[in-house]
């Protein structure tokens, strides 16, 4: 019995949201209802002097992280299609349920998200359930072992509603400015897909084609 309340307690403190807290390496902020700009990215996609300064967190960091990811270092696994079609995948998942997915990209050495955090689902978990299933689906398919994607991840709150516009317009412009493609529609592994065609059928009703 007691055993059993103590698993109990172990399974309702990993449902508590944290508010800011780290795990000795990146600055999180958990909390219910929050609108969140989420990274993560594969084990490989850094060169270690960047990886050594992320360490030192802030927004100049950030930016330079994000600019080395858009040069695509590493294997970039996620260029294989089942591997990012398992990506994808799981974010889709789980939507409504333990998040409202908003906006999400799958680059080939990293994953922008943005989604609504739900009562009782903290990131942290969140986050954790992605990668820990998709590294093992994602080696399978592959062929490999070993670490799939790099430890931790990164995590900004939007404040209101010009900077969620700017977060979504950045994460399905991620594609063009890494040069992959002409259009944000064009990236086969993105929510710029959904959100054209319903931008095109608002359109389309709105000048009488339906």
């Amino acid at each position: 019995m007691a055993r059993l309340m103590a698993e109990r307690r172990a399974d309702h403190e990993q449902l508590i949201h944290r508010g800011w807290h780290t795990r000795g390496y990146l600055p999180h902020f958990d909390n219910a209802e929050l609108i969140q700009g989420i990274t993560f990215r594969l084990a490989d996609s850094l060169p270690v002097e960047v990886r050594e300064s992320v360490r030192s967190d802030g927004k100049w960091v950030r930016g330079k992280v994000e600019a080395e990811l858009n040069r695509g270092g590493g294997a970039c696994w996620l260029l294989d299609v089942e591997a990012a079609r398992i990506v994808e995948e799981a974010l889709i998942h789980f939507d409504g349920e333990r998040y409202r997915l908003l906006a999400w990209v799958v680059m080939p050495n990293h994953v922008h998200v943005v989604a609504e955090q739900v009562n009782g689902w903290p990131l942290g978990k969140i986050v954790h359930s992605w990668k820990s299933f998709t590294a093992k689906k994602c080696n399978e398919v592959l062929g490999m072992s070993g670490a799939f994607w790099a430890r931790d991840y990164f995590d900004r709150f939007v404040r209101n509603s010009e900077q969620l516009e700017a977060t979504v317009r950045y994460v399905h412009e991620n594609p063009v400015k890494a040069e992959l493609v002409e259009r944000a529609e064009q990236w086969p592994w993105s929510s710029a897909r959904e959100s054209r065609r319903k931008d095109t059928k608002k359109e389309a009703y709105a000048d009488g084609s339906y």
